[in-house]
């Protein structure tokens, strides 16, 4: 997920001051399709997370692939794609990455494989990468007057948010009447008619001034992370002590430690170090990236929950996820208030501590309710939690730096929050599915089964892990095993929750040290800063 700009407009500005200039309207038109394209990949999945476990058969390993394909370009790439965009005009970029997205949905379209979806979520991911940062710059190109840039910033936000609103109903309608494929070929014919109405209706733009491209940088930061997320979410499978998972780990401090030398030595770095030295916003880097973390592994803990192991259908295991989704556009009026009124620190403390009593909760309720109202309360928390923690993050971020790097500080609190948001799913899944596999490896032995039987359950579980035997088609088998399964998987992703609690508490304690919880009001101008 990738967080709305803050921006408050001047109050009752004239319609003279908000008008956009005819021939720019199809540029803001252009944006927001732009962004609400980008934001529909990035939420698809959640909803049908089940479905195409069972239909593709993956192991809890592939799936989490299929999620993190998309969101490690995302973010890693996004603050490259804003200088290409820059150097090259963001007309032409939006068109081109639309189209990459596309050719990236009909790849997952036609997939029959988990290697082939995960290959297509990994193009779509980088179309992705480019739209998010093209989206908005192209906006804020044509609107030249504060009264504009709001109502353009205002749009670019709503667009976003109907995204992640259209996401899991779109998925989960799909997949509810027809193969889950569906939903991602539709996605791509939304890129399509996205790149079309770019190239007919959008104005180009550019800044290349002082910009200039850190490949090195972008190499190594990505290389990093790749290395990072296959050592965390093979772990479980592949065994914490075999080779490639160990040569992973190693490659992941290589690579990082070649990232901050090549960034020490740029003369354009993707990244400015020296933000770190700042010791309040090297706190709210680390706030951004535990806190996120914490965010959206209990969002995936969820979808594993509902689709995966209650076998909820597609469109049932889509309406939590769009309460979730629904708290934050409903409300951010308000936040926008309270952001200028006691400013970001009171309402970081506030949105992660509700962030994790809602996964508190969600671990209370026993796994065979089914209902949404006994786990509507933890599906509010964690909505009202986000909407606060995203409508203050990156104007904490902001606050802590002198006024000539509000930009930079910005751009990074963006990078490690969305890293933050990728290590999620990979950090609870390899915890959950860890735990899960060593009680099914013991409870296994004592479920009365048959050599033959424990022959093939020891095998799916090896091969597979506990998702695969939890939805495998055994015949008669599959009723023995399932209320180990079901306890085991429960067992393991009611621990994620624990985890994920912990982490937005760690956030919610940072934010209160550094970032302090007494009211201080955010101006106007400094939460522009942030938007831009």
């Amino acid at each position: 997920m990738v967080s709305t700009p803050a921006y408050d407009p001047p109050a009752a500005p004239s319609d003279a001051a908000t008008a956009v200039p005819a021939r720019h309207t199809g540029t803001i038109i252009v944006g927001c399709l732009a962004v609400c394209l980008a934001q529909i990949g990035l939420v698809l999945p959640a909803a049908i997370n089940g479905v195409m476990q069972r239909t593709l058969q993956t192991s809890g390993a592939e799936l989490t692939w299929i999620s993190d394909a998309f969101l490690v370009p995302a973010a890693v790439l996004a603050l490259t794609f804003g200088v290409v965009g820059d150097l090259y005009g963001r007309k032409k970029l939006v068109v081109g990455a639309a189209l990459l997205a596309a050719v990236g949905y009909l790849v997952s379209a036609t997939s029959d494989s988990a290697a082939q979806l995960v290959t297509g979520q990994a193009l779509s991911g980088i179309g992705a990468a480019a739209l998010f940062p093209a989206s908005l710059s192209m906006i804020t190109a044509v609107t030249t007057t504060p009264a504009a840039r709001a109502k353009g910033l205002a749009s670019w936000t709503t667009a976003l948010s109907l995204g992640a609103f259209i996401a899991p109903l779109l998925s989960g309608g799909l997949a509810e009447r027809v193969a889950f494929q569906w939903a991602f070929g539709v996605t791509g014919v939304l890129a399509v008619l996205t790149a079309v109405a770019a190239w007919l209706l959008a104005t180009e733009s550019s800044a290349p001034e002082g910009r200039s491209l850190d490949w090195p940088g972008q190499i190594a930061i990505a290389v990093a992370m790749l290395a990072l997320l296959y050592g965390i979410i093979q772990g479980p499978s592949d065994g914490w002590s075999s080779a490639p998972i160990v040569l992973s780990f190693v490659a992941f401090a290589v690579f990082i430690a070649a990232f901050v030398w090549v960034e020490n030595r740029s003369a354009a770095p993707m990244l400015r170090l020296e933000l770190f030295r700042i010791p309040a916003f090297a706190a709210s880097a680390a706030m951004a990236v535990i806190g996120m973390l914490g965010f959206l592994g209990g969002a995936y803990d969820l979808s594993i929950r509902l689709g995966v192991i209650q076998h909820q259908s597609p469109f049932r295991a889509a309406v939590p996820v769009l309460i979730i989704q629904a708290c934050t556009p409903f409300i951010w009026p308000v936040l926008v208030r309270l952001l200028h009124r006691v400013g970001p620190g009171p309402m970081l403390v506030t949105g992660f501590l509700a962030m994790a009593a809602g996964q508190l909760w969600l671990r209370a309720v026993p796994i065979h309710e089914t209902g949404v109202l006994p786990i509507l309360g933890s599906l509010i928390l964690n909505g009202v939690g986000f909407g606060l923690v995203v409508a203050a993050i990156t104007a904490a971020a902001v606050n802590t730096v002198p006024h000539s790097l509000t930009g930079m500080a910005s751009a990074t609190t963006s990078l490690v929050r969305d890293l933050g948001q990728t290590l999620g799913p990979a950090v609870i899944g390899a915890v959950a599915l860890g735990m899960a596999t060593s009680q099914l490896t013991g409870s296994l032995a004592d479920a009365g089964l048959t050599p033959k039987e424990q022959g093939i359950a020891s095998a799916v579980l090896h091969e597979g892990g506990p998702l695969a035997l939890h939805t495998a088609d055994l015949g008669p088998l599959s009723a023995k095993l399932a209320p180990y399964t079901t306890d085991a998987l429960a067992h393991g992703f009611n621990n994620g929750l624990i985890l994920t609690a912990a982490a937005c508490v760690v956030a919610a304690v940072i934010a209160a040290v550094f970032i302090g919880i007494r009211p201080s009001g955010t101006r106007p101008a400094e939460t522009e800063a942030s938007a831009a």
